[in-house]
């Protein structure tokens, strides 16, 4: 129950790696609000999935790549309290191509879905976190800002960005009490893996330490590290959670 009665939000909360952090907060009590953008079915089978847990799990349908849709995200979550305890930053989109070949669509949806929802979160969830001089942001990005991978410069650039936007704002809001850090994942068990080449996965966990894929479950359990108490002292990092790829 460490997060019992917490206030928490997760973009891109429905799905994947954000849907299992909403279940992890919500089976620690916590009070989530799960982001998503377009899969209602998704939102649904999350909300049934969450009860009877210690928590609860709403969903809410927004843009967060618009400051209204965040903004709207945070006033939603906040209603009751007038604060949010912890902001994860999941929303996110991948169109992996080589360069050559990217389209200035490839390039401006990446880069633009990746880090306009963290502008966008981060601006007014720490709104509604100065007022307590408390509260914890966790932000997505992956460790191919860290190695780089072939076929993803766009991607690569844009949670480079999480790294470094990460670092700057932890600098900023860390004498106001927040605190603020960033978990990499390495290739996960999720839908959007499902999708590559049996070939394209083998060469990824052979690179790993591990030799295996990880799983959502295991990079839930580093973003609630993070957003506990038991982290106290951490801020402006960013924790690989990739089996050993870097």
């Amino acid at each position: 129950m460490e997060f019992k009665d917490q206030i928490i939000v997760v973009t891109g909360g429905t799905r994947g790696i954000g849907r299992a952090i909403s279940l992890h907060f919500a089976r620690q009590g916590g009070r989530v609000i799960a982001a998503y953008l377009k899969n209602d079915a998704a939102a649904a089978a999350l909300v049934k999935e969450a009860e009877g847990l210690a928590g609860t799990v709403d969903v809410l349908k927004a843009d967060v790549r618009t400051a209204e849709g965040a903004a709207l995200l945070m006033d939603v979550a906040a209603k009751e309290t007038g604060h949010i305890d912890v902001l994860v930053n999941n929303a996110g989109i991948i169109r992996d191509v080589y360069l050559a070949m990217m389209s200035d669509a490839d390039w401006d949806e990446v880069v633009r879905g990746n880090l306009n929802p963290l502008f966008h979160c981060c601006k007014w969830g720490v709104r509604k976190m100065i007022g307590r001089r408390s509260g914890v942001i966790v932000n997505l990005a992956s460790v191919s800002a860290i190695l780089g991978t072939a076929g993803q410069t766009n991607y690569a650039a844009s949670k480079g960005g999480t790294i470094s936007f990460t670092r700057s704002l932890a600098r900023e809001v860390g004498p106001l009490g927040i605190r603020v850090n960033a978990v990499a994942p390495g290739i996960i068990e999720t839908e959007m893996t499902a999708t590559m080449k049996r070939e394209a996965i083998d060469n990824i966990v052979r690179m790993t330490s591990l030799g295996r894929v990880g799983t959502a479950a295991e990079v839930a359990e580093a973003v609630a590290f993070l957003a506990s108490p038991r982290a106290a002292y951490i801020t402006g990092q960013c924790l690989v959670v990739d089996g050993g790829i870097a």
